[in-house]
């Protein structure tokens, strides 16, 4: 069955999951972080899923492609400011390990995706 949207996509409902998580996480940062630290990881991962949903949107799989890649940049900022997070003792080691498998999840996900939609290009 094809995907009629992408609210049917895996890779966009993981990574809502994960945007449940940052926010969670986020809720016990201290209240100066709120226009830093926090603000910061919450945008990059909203992007995430924002960026799955438009590539999905658009009607070019090359498009969807370039959103996926900027999805994938998006969540590799959300890792980098978890480290951040979990170096200033905002988050516990353990918050990070699942954050981190959390992430890698998603990333396996979205380059599966881009190696099926570059495959699906060089077959036709």
């Amino acid at each position: 069955m094809a995907v009629q949207n992408y609210r049917q996509l895996v890779v966009w409902q993981k990574a809502m999951e994960l945007v449940k998580y940052v926010y969670e996480l986020t809720k016990k940062f201290p209240r100066e972080e709120l226009y830093g630290l926090t603000l910061q990881i919450r945008k990059a991962v909203v992007s995430i899923p924002s960026n799955i949903a438009e590539g999905q949107g658009r009607n070019s799989t090359k498009e969807f492609i370039r959103h996926l890649f900027i999805a994938y940049g998006s969540l590799m900022e959300t890792e980098t400011q978890g480290l951040v997070a979990e170096m200033q003792s905002y988050i516990t080691a353990e918050e990070t390990v699942v954050l981190m498998n959390k992430t890698a999840e998603v990333g396996r996900l979205i380059n599966g995706l881009i190696n099926s939609l570059e495959k699906k290009i060089s077959d036709h």
